[in-house]
Parts: structure tokens; sequence; C-alpha cells
């Protein structure tokens, strides 16, 4: 049976990675009624997050909340009342299951038990800096006229604290940033508006090019240009 949600290391590290996508799991009794082979693609879950995580909290800096369950399943980061929350379509992909799917008890089963989770670990009393990890697709399949050149974005809607003290470091470490790119925080930011935005929490938001993360050495790349951001991401707002 799949869980709402997975957690790495120890939860009184200075950050707290949320990663809403980082799995493509589907728990006995739903029927998407699509091919395995979609479960491996972007519209299910966020490619390389789950071991970019990993990484980072091996490094001892970090603590992960990891969705248990793919975005196909439900998609944690909408609101719940938002169109898409459980999509029928995505990407070119007609998910049959879901046009008859019980929207309440996804609700009850996966979504809130996650946000449960966060909400706690985020109020620890150590004020844990939150990252909130995402990949993305250099091209969709329903737009494949449109490339995305970014190797990373930052993504937020009103506090962009995170991303100020992000985006130079970055560049420095040789990425192409897209600041709002390849979606803006301002309509796609529901985990980190509830769960940051509302609390006054510094946060940063990130979405890595999923075809460098996809393999070890893309990976362990990311994970060591991340892991001194995030210190002084925490150092500097704290």
């Amino acid at each position: 049976m799949a869980a709402p949600f997975h957690l790495l290391g120890d939860p009184a590290a200075p950050v707290l990675i949320i990663a809403d996508h980082a799995s493509s799991a589907v728990p006995d009794g739903i029927d998407l009624g699509l091919p395995p082979a979609v479960m491996s693609e972007h519209v299910a879950l966020d490619i390389g997050v789950a071991q970019v995580a990993a990484l980072l909290v091996e490094s001892g800096l970090c603590s992960a909340v990891l969705g248990g369950v793919s975005r196909l399943v439900i998609d944690y980061n909408r609101e719940p009342d938002a169109a898409g929350l459980v999509p029928v379509h995505s990407d070119g992909h007609h998910v049959e299951g879901n046009s008859i799917a019980d929207v309440a008890d996804r609700l009850a089963r996966f979504y809130d038990p996650y946000h449960a989770q966060v909400a706690r670990l985020a109020a620890l009393p150590h004020r844990p800096f939150l990252l909130s990890l995402h990949s993305f697709t250099p091209r969709l399949r329903a737009r494949p006229e449109e490339r995305r050149p970014w190797e990373i974005g930052l993504l937020y809607n009103e506090d962009d604290r995170g991303a100020r003290i992000a985006l130079p470091l970055l560049e420095q470490a040789g990425l192409m940033v897209g600041e709002q790119e390849p979606y803006s925080g301002k309509l796609l930011n529901a985990t980190m508006n509830r769960h940051a935005e509302a609390h006054g929490r510094p946060y940063l938001g990130v979405e890595m090019r999923q075809d460098l993360v996809g393999d070890e050495a893309g990976q362990h790349r990311f994970a060591n240009i991340l892991a001194p951001v995030l210190e002084r991401c925490r150092n500097s707002l704290a």
C-alpha cells in the first residue's frame, strides 16, 4: 500500500526539503487507465527529485518529506479545490481512471496526511529553512515547439528573499537560471503559499531540468551545487 509521504533524515536538520512530486506510486485499488511506461514520465513524477533530496539529506544539512503517491493520483502542489488536483488530462495523456475518481477519498487518504506532516515539520521550534524541490521537462509533448533551455528555475509568489540570495550563487556555479521559469510561482506555488508564505517562513522554490538530473552523475552535480546555496540562504534568513 502506498503511503501518503516518506520521511528522510533528522527533523532537527537546519533545512527541510519538501518534494511534492517525488513518487510515481499508484496505490492498490486505484486504476488510472494508463500504460505502465507513462508512470516513468514527467507527468507521473518529478524525475530526479527523490535522489537529489536523498543526497542532500546524506550531507546532514537537510531532512525531507517526500510525496508518496504520483501526481496523477493527486497533485499535492494544488489547492484542495483547484482544477487539476486529480488530473484527467496531463501533457497529451488522457487519465481515464480519474474521470470517475472519488476525490474526497483521495484527499482524506493522501493529500490531507501529507500536508499535515509538512505543517508539523515546517513549524518545528528551530525554524527550518524550506526548500521546495521540483523538476521540469525541457519540452512538453503538447507544445513541442516550446523549448525550455533553463537548467534550473526559481519560483516564488510574494516572498522572493530566498530567490534573491540563491540566483547569483546558482549563476556563479555555472547554471542557466530562469527566474519564475518555466512556470510562474504567482500561479503555481500552492504548497509554499500554504506552508511558507502564509506564515512568513523563508524558503527557496527550485525546479531542476529533468534531463540533467535523470542519472546519478547529474543528481550528484545538483546536490553539490544546491548544498552551499541552501546553507547561505539558511544562515542569511534564519
